[in-house]
């Protein structure tokens, strides 16, 4: 009988896909470690082969971003990712510590489900099946609705280059029939141990009450302070960099400069300079009226979106050449509205009187909807970067560096990774950009290395028996028995 309901379509669909990822992640899980670490090597030159197709046809099908930028991506979850984790030890014993005599042995969590945003959506994919191979688990993905065919594109190059190398059938699937209930009921299937929730605060907070353990990642409310021992020339490029990197859709992108009044006009100038454009009465009403959902949400047709096709769709000429428009926010909070995360070509500026009431700004920054993700700073000034990183609420404090490029470990040391850990403090369950030792669990092997002087306990032999005790017992016996 066919289902003709989308909702039960994708339902059903669920249910095949996790019954086939668990049946093949466990095969994959009896595959040598040099299969596997083969395996992985062989998807991420496949996904790097197909880097710039799948970037274009992501901006395509979402009308989000850059291609180019999107390519970048695309690099840093198959290229840049294989390297930093291909002599990771992430199954079988991985870790001998001779000196506690402990042995940790790493092992598949099983059968992971990824969600996967409109914004980031073959980068996410590509790095997302490849930090669950390399931990030797099954994938099945959950794509957004606006991203789907190119999601389903990327998951077929990846499966098509398992396949090639004797990966079972099941271990990288996608749902084609996307609904709510289908996600609901990936997430929540018996079979399936870790969700990967990368998108909308909403969806990743569906994903922690889902009952299955997930591993979310909070939204990012960045805030970047130019100190006054700063470049500032090359601060700002840094910035603009950052934030016009694929039309500022990573949640790790600046939105907002903080500065010292010191050298606020020497920062206006420099932003003028290098193509950020002012927002000042009727032009900023215009603005504020389109970047809003009534119910103060960000609206999603400025997503992605160039500082150009902003001002059309705001009414308003900007000058040619403009990458960014900016904002000279007076406070922070639902009613200013550029004090906000803007997943777009907008910026907000402030300035203040010095880098302590600056350090106090960026806090209340990233309470307004930020708390957790990253902080950038632009200065010389050692002793005020060490300050602000012990008092920031943040898991990635960025210096010197475009914020974007520096989380995601394209220009860092950091990870590369696209699902951003937020911590506790951000609602998330890891402060790390996520890898392959999150999706592992750890058999801990542990030897005794402390004698508690615990012995066996002594058995009484039979030459300590009292013989002459046991000989009247029995004598008083035999006087009552009538013979």
């Amino acid at each position: 009988m066919d289902i003709k309901d989308r909702d039960l379509q994708s339902i059903q669909e669920v249910r095949d896909l996790v019954r086939k990822a668990k049946k093949a992640q466990k095969e994959f899980s009896k595959f040598s470690t040099q299969l596997i670490d083969e395996i992985v090597k062989q998807l991420s030159e496949a996904a790097l082969k197909e880097a710039e197709g799948l970037a274009k046809m992501a901006v395509e099908e979402t009308g989000f971003g850059i291609w180019q930028d999107k390519k970048t991506k695309n690099v840093v979850a198959s290229e840049m990712l294989y390297e930093h984790i291909k002599d990771m030890k992430t199954i079988g014993i991985i870790n001998e510590d001779s000196e506690r005599k402990i042995v940790e042995i790493g092992t598949p969590v099983g059968v992971v489900a990824a969600l996967i945003p409109s914004t980031n959506p073959t980068s996410t994919t590509i790095y997302k099946t490849l930090i669950s191979l390399k931990s030797g688990n099954a994938i099945v993905f959950s794509p957004h609705p606006s991203a789907k065919n190119c999601i389903l594109k990327t998951v077929e190059v990846l499966n098509k280059a398992a396949i090639r190398m004797g990966a079972p059938e099941g271990l990288i699937s996608c749902i084609s029939v996307p609904t709510i209930e289908g996600t609901n009921e990936l997430m929540k299937h018996d079979d399936v141990s870790l969700i990967l929730a990368t998108g909308g605060t909403a969806m990743v907070k569906a994903a922690y009450s889902s009952g299955t353990p997930a591993l979310g990642v909070g939204p990012g409310n960045v805030p970047a302070f130019i100190e006054r021992s700063a470049d500032v020339k090359e601060a700002v490029s840094k910035i603009l960099a950052s934030k016009t990197f694929d039309n500022g859709t990573v949640c790790a992108s600046e939105q907002a400069i903080v500065t010292e009044n010191c050298i606020a006009d020497y920062v206006k100038s420099e932003l003028k300079n290098q193509g950020g454009y002012f927002l000042t009465g009727e032009e900023l009403d215009k603005v504020v009226k389109i970047m809003e959902r009534p119910n103060g949400g960000m609206n999603p047709k400025i997503v992605g979106k160039s500082a150009q096709d902003i001002a059309a769709m705001a009414g308003i000429t900007i000058p040619e050449g403009t990458r960014i428009m900016i904002c000279e926010e007076k406070g922070v909070g639902k009613e200013y509205p550029f004090s906000k995360e803007k997943l777009t070509q907008l910026l907000a500026f402030y300035s203040v009187e010095d880098w302590v009431e600056a350090c106090e700004l960026c806090y209340k920054l990233l309470e307004n909807g930020g708390i957790g993700h990253s902080l950038a700073i632009h200065s010389k000034n050692e002793e005020i970067i060490r300050e602000f990183a012990l008092k920031k609420p943040v898991s990635r404090f960025l210096v010197n560096t475009p914020s974007t490029q520096g989380a995601i470990g394209l220009s860092t040391g950091l990870t590369p990774a696209l699902t951003l850990g937020c911590g506790a403090v951000g609602g998330s369950a890891t402060s790390d950009n996520v890898g392959p030792e999150h999706l592992i669990n750890i058999r801990r092997m542990a030897y005794e290395v402390n004698d508690l002087g615990i012995k066996p306990k002594e058995i009484n032999s039979i030459d300590k028996i009292d013989i002459e005790a046991i000989c009247k017992i029995v004598l008083e016996q035999l006087k009552n028995i009538n013979y």
